[in-house]
């Protein structure tokens, strides 16, 4: 009898902090225009030309942003891009660029940081953008990502969170709450495992909500959308912290308050059904759970017949003025309740709250 034998795998420190970023790096092709110069030097060259660059960055820690023991590393490479890249979407600013560091612990192969940039260049495939550089160093505190994304637009076209006027709707892309209940279905199936190994993962009838937690998507197609109708949002903000946390950021920003309808919120069946299956108010998962990636905008009321009805959008609620504050209107009723920022917070945990 034989015994298979596990692949040898190879440690980082066998190539070295540069010889690891060659490694990795060497097959991301540049298609940009604007990247005159990629890895491999001191620093990268960016020419926008005559348009503005824009600027995001963002830090996922192991145990804080993520948990390796159900996101597999190619999915989180993808997601770690998209994170950057709905920031840049918006901006309603073209994606063009990312620079990727690494802190990462001995406990980690080569071979595992390569699936880690397999999916780091799936993404950036699907939004054609370049990786033009970034840096490694060892860790103490398993696996740390810094992705910083570079966009350049014409100056006006750039959205800002601080457009708002009162009467101004307020729009959402897709739909809201299936990363938070995909990220449930994974928390569960995870304790179940530890609790017992051989039990396999009942994950059967999930895959959209999950795909939402493990996969996201960057709403990079909707700046096309909005040229196409015509419409230039007045402010924007992508969903990462859940729907109310985002309300309240153009409210402070923009400096006018906002009436939510509740009944007006989209969501998909399948969100609804599993956070009944977990006693969880629905909108609540919309409200407060974060990591949807979809994006929030306020637009003129002179653009609702331009929007109305459209498939990819859905008009939510709309501006007032500061002073009568932020609240849901609930749903067959005149209630009001009060909008609070319940979402997720790095320093303080999921502030989730039913």
């Amino acid at each position: 009898m034989f015994e298979d034998k596990q692949p040898e795998l190879t440690p980082i420190s066998k190539l070295g902090e540069f010889g690891l970023i060659k490694h990795l790096t060497e097959h991301f092709p540049l298609s940009n225009e604007s990247s005159e110069l990629g890895v491999g030097d001191d620093a990268a060259v960016i020419n926008p030309g005559n348009k503005k660059v824009v600027l995001t960055t963002d830090v996922l820690a192991e145990g804080v942003h993520f948990n390796l023991g159900y996101v597999p590393l190619k999915h989180l490479g993808y997601k770690a891009v998209v994170v950057n890249l709905s920031d840049i979407a918006a901006m309603n600013a073209t994606p063009t660029q990312i620079l990727v560091s690494l802190a990462v612990s001995n406990r980690f192969p080569v071979e595992a940081l390569e699936e880690l940039y397999s999916g780091i260049q799936a993404a950036c495939g699907r939004y054609k953008v370049d990786l033009i550089g970034g840096d490694t160093t060892s860790s103490n505190a398993g696996l740390v990502m810094s992705i910083t994304a570079v966009g350049i637009e014409n100056e006006e076209n750039i959205v800002k969170r601080s457009g708002a006027q009162p009467n101004d709707l307020l729009v959402v892309t897709g739909d809201l709450g299936g990363a938070y209940m995909g990220l449930q279905i994974l928390e569960r199936e995870h304790a179940v495992f530890l609790a017992d190994p051989n039990m396999q993962p009942e994950m059967a009838g999930f895959d959209y909500i999950l795909e939402r937690q493990l996969k996201p998507e960057a709403r990079t197609d909707v700046k096309g959308i909005l040229e196409q109708l015509d419409i230039k949002p007045t402010s924007m903000i992508d969903i990462s912290d859940g729907l109310a946390s985002e309300i309240l950021h153009l409210s402070d920003q923009s400096k006018v308050g906002f009436r939510l309808y509740e009944e007006k919120i989209p969501m998909d069946n399948l969100t609804i059904t599993t956070a009944d299956d977990f006693n969880l108010n629905p909108v609540m998962t919309a409200l407060s759970g974060g990591e949807d990636y979809e994006l929030l905008f306020t637009i003129s009321p002179n653009d609702f017949d331009k929007m109305k009805n459209h498939p990819d959008f859905t008009i939510i609620g709309h501006a007032v003025d500061k002073e009568e504050g932020n609240f849901m209107v609930a749903r067959g009723s005149n209630q009001l309740v009060a909008l609070t920022a319940q979402g997720w917070d790095a320093f303080l945990g999921n502030q989730y709250n039913d």
